[in-house]
């Protein structure tokens, strides 16, 4: 179970430390090309949800967001699975969601009234991806996207073991 713990805690320090260093090395609104025309590092501060979503309802996303991060950590602790396709996506999502609550919190009040630091820019297509973002939301849409392809073939396997046993039967 401390494995669980440490992907949770490495993924709250990679998105606090790549936060912290944005902020101490960017003005807000400043970008910074990194490959020019496809991705640069853009510092602005979020006062919505995902993507910039919600900013009128920051609080519904504030309770929203505690749950789910107690309800991935009551799964963890209580069901503690074995299979890392499992346990991984769901470390890096409640990883990815302390360190935005903790932006939240730290840059607003206890009403959620707060920002998070977003400085991941690909402008590649910007008719498509309009979107800044941080590491936080990375792990949360990389984990998401695991755990979705992870069920799904979960799913498949069990559908074809039921047609296998019903045609071998």
């Amino acid at each position: 179970m401390w494995l669980y713990f440490l992907v949770i805690a490495g993924v709250v320090a990679l998105d606090q430390a790549s936060k912290w260093l944005v902020m101490l090395n960017m003005e807000l609104h400043e970008s910074i090309d990194v490959i020019a025309g496809v991705f640069r590092f853009t510092y602005i501060r979020n006062d919505g949800s995902a993507f910039g979503m919600f900013s009128e309802h920051r609080w519904v996303f504030l309770v929203l967001s505690t749950i789910g991060i107690a309800a991935v950590l009551f799964y963890l602790i209580k069901f503690r699975p074995k299979e890392k396709l499992m346990w991984i996506p769901l470390a890096m999502i409640a990883g990815g969601g302390i360190g935005n609550m903790i932006d939240r919190l730290f840059y607003g009040d206890v009403f959620g009234n707060g920002t998070v630091v977003d400085f991941l820019d690909f402008c590649l297509i910007p008719n498509v991806w309009m979107w800044i973002f941080n590491v936080a939301d990375a792990f949360v849409c990389v984990g998401a996207g695991i755990l979705f392809a992870y069920l799904l073939l979960d799913i498949l396997r069990e559908f074809r073991e039921e047609k296998r046993k019903k045609n071998h039967g």
